[in-house]
């Protein structure tokens, strides 16, 4: 049989691997300059952490999760989402003794059993941020600030923020209650999971794709019209923030988002370029989620984002092509000798920051040179007898042929600053 990757999983690699560490990058200077530091939690964990987390009446739990037993006989799952499993090391490296709030960042490998589609693989990635220890507001404004000002360096405008507010628990319950009502009515009309959901957890589904299904849920009641006066002046004042910031929204009450924990502010951050699955971002506050998990009450918010969706919107918004990827010189030669003098050089040029290769196929100085131009070499050279006996070398720009000589002993330093500028 022949090997493949696995349905659900792809290899990333040229073009499409720059693309990745470009989006990388700008993330990382991103949560520095608002001074979230990075976690890196491991790809599996206890399967309980996950089914107390997220919550044994979702879909990830019920149907999406890779579960296996391992040799120790304990029950792991490979992390269907981050945010269980950052606050698992949260609470168990006691971070919430240390000055708060803790602002912490991921860009993770996630995993759930899912039919595959366009940004959406069994094997994804997800950037995501959380904050702990704050039941402000403004909390809810600067992580939503985040995931904006993202979208807009990485030049993504086709976007929309929906926000919306689930309460609290009294609010939560008392919705509960008047939506098993309103469905109670709709009941012959909805999907078969619908009817199994509005006994178990009524609230999911509202979350449901399926277009019957949304179609008798049009006149539901909103949450907000349960909403108490501590909860709905907590939305306000998070509307207020964001309009300071000159953050565009839409107050949007179908936004409830597909997972247990969240309470208070939910919202997302939704494209039309990627057809249905059309969410880039998405979160909220999850001021229950510690103690569910075991810890004492820490308030906490946050957002998850789909690399793969996230790359997938940039495309379809940036048409121009990507930037050839350069080397700074390429370091040919003719005979033994010269390989010694070029990969000494070459050596020297990468321990001073200077990316430099050479030929390791012995090939020809015509097909070299070729090779040069293949993997857009800003500069080359190369080394033969009466370079070897002169103990100088050309160096030639590619671009405009120029070339200049420079003596062998002073080549590095030569050429760096002629890099630097």
């Amino acid at each position: 049989m022949e090997l493949r990757a696995l349905k659900g999983t792809k290899d990333i690699f040229g073009d499409e691997m720059r693309k990745w560490l470009e989006v990388e990058e700008i993330i990382r200077n991103l949560c520095d300059d608002f001074c979230f530091n990075q976690i890196r939690t491991p790809m599996f964990e206890f399967t309980k952490l996950f089914a107390r987390g997220v919550g044994d009446t979702t879909d990830i739990v019920n149907k999406e999760m890779y579960s296996f037993v391992d040799k120790g006989e304990n029950e792991i799952t490979l992390k269907p989402e981050s945010t269980a499993a950052v606050v698992r090391a949260f609470l168990e490296h006691n971070m919430y003794a240390d000055t708060q709030p803790t602002k912490l960042y991921y860009i993770s490998p996630t995993f759930r059993y899912e039919r595959p589609q366009a940004g959406r693989q069994r094997q994804f990635h997800q950037f995501g941020v959380e904050m702990f220890g704050s039941d402000s507001p403004t909390a809810d404004a600067e992580v939503i600030s985040i995931g904006y000002t993202l979208l807009k360096r990485l030049g993504i405008k086709k976007v929309e923020l929906h926000i919306n507010s689930l309460g609290g628990p009294e609010c939560r319950k008392k919705y509960n209650e008047t939506l098993k009502a309103f469905l109670g009515e709709k009941r012959e009309n909805l999907c078969p999971l619908c009817q199994e959901r509005m006994e178990k957890n009524p609230l999911r589904v509202l979350d449901c794709k399926n277009p019957e299904c949304q179609k008798h849920l049009q006149d539901a009641p909103t949450v907000l019209d349960t909403l108490g006066e501590e909860c709905m002046a907590h939305f306000n004042q998070l509307q207020e923030l964001l309009k300071a910031m000159d953050i565009p929204f839409v107050v949007d009450p179908s936004i409830v988002r597909g997972l247990d924990y969240y309470t208070k502010t939910v919202f997302e951050f939704v494209s039309n370029d990627i057809g249905a699955q059309g969410t880039v971002c998405g979160g909220g506050r999850y001021d229950r989620l510690v103690d569910e998990i075991g810890g004492k009450h820490v308030p906490a918010v946050g957002f998850g984002a789909g690399m793969e969706r996230l790359i997938i919107v940039r495309d379809a918004e940036n048409n121009a092509p990507l930037a050839l990827a350069t080397k700074d010189i390429f370091i040919g030669y003719r005979g033994d000798a010269a390989m010694v003098e070029a990969i000494k050089l070459v050596n020297n040029l990468r321990q001073v920051g200077i990316s430099a290769e050479t030929d390791h196929l012995q090939r020809s100085i015509k097909a070299q040179m070729k090779y040069a131009n293949k993997i857009n070499a800003r500069y080359s050279m190369i080394i033969g007898e009466s370079e070897l006996e002169e103990r100088s070398v050309r160096l030639k720009e590619m671009e405009s042929g120029d070339e200049v000589t420079i003596p062998m002993d002073q080549f590095v330093q030569a050429f760096k600053n002629i890099v630097q500028g």
